[in-house]
Formats: structure tokens, C-alpha cells, sequence
């Protein structure tokens, strides 16, 4: 197949990439901002809030190899199609009853979006020349962000106005929009399954080792650890350790995920100047400012957030990156894909409560920034590794 940027609808697919993305991470952070009313509505405990927020990490975990299945069976414009009609479902269920429509809703969301991580980088993989393989999944990556971030601002004033139901429903709006455009974009194929040729053990291509694909996941794992572990305890450490309060705590932390944007855009340009080792030990330079930054001058909390955004943002598009330009096929690189996100995901989903553990235990930061130390350390090495196999795009 020819190369997006010779198609004459190249332009419409990275659009449509983008609004996927906004449904990738946008209707799971919809409820944190309203996580008080909906306590207060349904009789929720704090454990259960914990399990709810929870859930979606654990699909991305649980529900990969699945997900890697109906990408290869199912193709991936078909996969898409079923990810936004999932998004849209789980949405109006999650919004529609009492707490375990909530649950079951949360669920659906999971899954649905476990099939869209593993199938994007595939059709980027295979529908963008290798030039423009760094500027898709930069745009991707930076859109998961935007869609965080707006969903974060609006879920609040929407709840305020019209109660948290309709505050957590309108992030479906995405997933209409996303589906209007990927429909214009892949025409029929958006509704014919495919399913992707299987690999040919004798044909030659490029390295995709078992070695390679451990580090690579080692690395992933380091990431997902420290970004979940961070999202989850920078408002509250910020609150004990400077005296800031909650909303100032919170949006101090907002420079984490929106600064993010800067990473996922900024890699693929990068890349083009840079070997891909190089780019992946500066970003596991900026992630060390984080724990050690806030160990030693926690005052300068805006620094260290901010270069800790660009290193998460910059670090999930350069594994993606890696995945797609080391797989030898389509077939390959769906089954690497679901082995990286599927254990670095697991390893994320821990991270919230194995640090509350640890800080509850201590009384004190020092013991999850240690942590958050050696999961970047893990970030840095696993990349360090894998990432000298990645040719050059031409």
C-alpha cells in the first residue's frame, strides 16, 4: 500500500488518528473531576473509588492480548470502528445508572480502548512512509494528552451545570466526532473485517529478537510505572511537602500531563537530528529530574514537573515508534505491541497503590521517589538497549 503522504486523503487519516486519540485517555479522566458528587450520589467507599479509577489500567493489562487477536483477525479498520463504538457505549452505561452501570461501563471503556492502543500503531505502521511514521504517532501520543486535558477542564463547570451524569456522557461527543471522520477517511473498510496476512517465519526483515522485545517491555514497564505513579500522588505530595492547596496542588500537576504535548511532538523531530539512543537517554534524563528534583529542591516543583511531562509524553510516542519500525510485519508488530503495553501496563496499574502502601507505611515521600527513581532507572535501561536496533526513516 502506498504511503500516506502520496495518498490523496493522507491528511484526513492523521485527523482521524487525532480524534481517535481523544478517546483514548479522554471519558477515563471524566470522572476524577467529578469523583466527590458521584461518591456522595451512589454511596461509593473510598476502596471502591479506588477500584473504579483503577479499572482501565488493568484492562490495558488484562484485555492486550485480546485486543492484539481482533486486530489481526478482525483488521484494523474494522478494530477502530468497534474501539469508538465501544467508547460510545461504555460512555452512555457508565452514565446511565447506579454503581454497577458505573463499573460496567468502566469496563466496556477499557476494553474498547485496549483494542485502539494496540491497533494505531499498526495502521500507522502501515499506511505512513517511514518519514512521516514520527509525525502520526507524535500526533497521536500528543493528542491523548489534549484529550485528558480537556476532558479534565469541562467535566467540572458541565457537573456544576448539569450534574455529573451529562458531565461524564459528554466525552462521547469524541467518539461521534472520531467515527464521523474515520468513516470519510477508510470508506467501507471501516465496516468489513480483514484480517492481517500471518507472519512468515522465513522471511527476512528486521529485528524483532526476544531480546529486544524484553528490554523494550522493561522499558515500558519503567515508564508506566513512574507516569501512573506520578499522575496518582503529585497533588497530594505537593500539598505535604509545600503546604499548596488541593486546587493549587492539582493545577500545579497539570503541567505534568499537558506538557506532555511538547514530548510527543517534539521526538519525531528529534529523531530526524538524533539516533533514537540518544533521544531516549535525554528523555530518561528529564524523567530523573522528577524523583531526584523532588527529593532535594521540591520548591522548584514546576521544573521538575514540567521536564517530567515532556520525558512521559516524549517516552510512550518513542517505544510506539520503536514497535512499529522493529516489527517485521503487520502480524509481528501486533503481537509485540500487545506483549510491550500489556506488561508495562501491568506494572502501571500497581504503581498507584504499591506507592500509597509505601507512603502510608513511611509517613513520608522519600520512599516512593526512590521508587519512582528505579522505575525511571528501568525506563532508561530497557530503552538503552532496544532502542540501537531502530533504523533511521528514509
Amino acid at each position: 500500500m502506498s504511503g500516506v503522504a502520496r495518498a490523496p486523503r493522507g491528511w484526513l487519516l492523521m485527523l482521524a488518528i487525532g480524534l481517535i486519540a481523544l478517546n483514548m485517555r479522554g471519558p477515563l479522566v471524566a470522572v476524577a473531576p467529578v469523583i466527590a458528587q458521584l461518591e456522595d450520589d451512589l454511596g461509593f467507599t473510598p476502596v471502591e473509588l479506588g477500584f473504579l479509577t483503577g479499572i482501565p489500567v488493568l484492562c490495558f493489562a488484562l484485555a492486550a492480548p485480546l485486543a492484539s487477536l481482533a486486530g489481526r483477525k478482525l483488521g484494523p479498520e474494522f478494530a477502530i470502528t468497534l474501539t469508538l463504538l465501544g467508547v460510545l457505549f461504555g460512555v452512555v452505561v457508565r452514565s446511565a445508572g447506579g454503581g454497577a452501570l458505573v463499573m460496567l461501563g468502566t469496563v466496556i471503556l477499557g476494553v474498547a480502548i485496549t483494542i485502539g492502543n494496540i491497533v494505531v500503531p499498526l495502521i500507522i505502521r502501515r499506511d505512513f512512509t517511514p518519514a512521516r511514521q514520527g509525525a502520526a504517532m507524535g500526533t497521536y501520543t500528543a493528542a491523548l494528552n489534549i484529550g485528558s486535558f480537556l476532558t479534565s477542564m469541562v467535566s467540572a463547570p458541565l457537573a456544576d451545570l448539569l450534574g455529573w451524569r451529562p458531565a461524564i456522557a459528554a466525552s462521547g461527543l469524541f467518539a461521534v466526532a472520531a467515527a464521523a471522520v474515520w468513516v470519510i477517511a477508510v470508506g467501507r473498510r471501516a465496516f468489513i473485517p480483514a484480517a492481517i496476512p500471518a507472519a512468515d517465519p522465513r522471511r527476512p526483515g528486521k529485528l524483532t529478537s526476544r531480546w529486544i522485545t524484553a528490554a523494550l517491555t522493561f522499558g515500558f514497564a519503567g515508564q508506566a510505572f513512574s507516569y501512573y505513579g506520578v499522575t496518582a500522588w503529585l497533588p497530594s505530595l505537593l500539598s505535604d511537602e509545600l503546604g499548596m492547596s488541593p486546587a493549587a496542588a492539582g493545577a500545579g500537576s497539570s503541567l505534568f500531563q499537558i506538557l506532555a504535548i511538547v514530548g510527543g511532538l517534539g521526538v519525531p523531530l528529534a529523531a530526524r537530528f538524533a539516533s533514537t539512543t540518544a533521544v531516549g537517554l535525554a528523555l530518561g534524563l528529564l524523567w530523573l529530574t522528577v524523583p531526584v528534583g523532588l527529593l532535594l529542591a521540591p520548591e522548584l516543583w514546576w521544573l521538575w514537573c514540567s521536564f517530567g511531562g515532556i520525558a512521559q509524553g516524549g517516552g510512550i510516542t518513542l517505544i510506539f515508534l520503536a514497535i512499529i519500525r522493529l516489527a517485521r510485519d503487520q502480524a509481528s508488530a501486533a503481537r509485540m505491541s500487545a506483549v510491550v503495553q500489556g506488561t508495562g501496563y501491568s506494572f502501571g496499574a500497581v504503581a498507584p497503590t504499591l506507592l500509597g502502601y509505601v507512603h502510608g507505611t513511611t509517613g513520608a515521600w522519600t520512599g516512593p521517589l526512590l521508587m519512582i527513581l528505579c522505575s525511571v532507572a528501568a525506563f532508561i535501561l530497557g530503552t538503552s538497549l532496544s532502542l540501537r536496533r531502530v533504523p533511521k526513516p528514509h
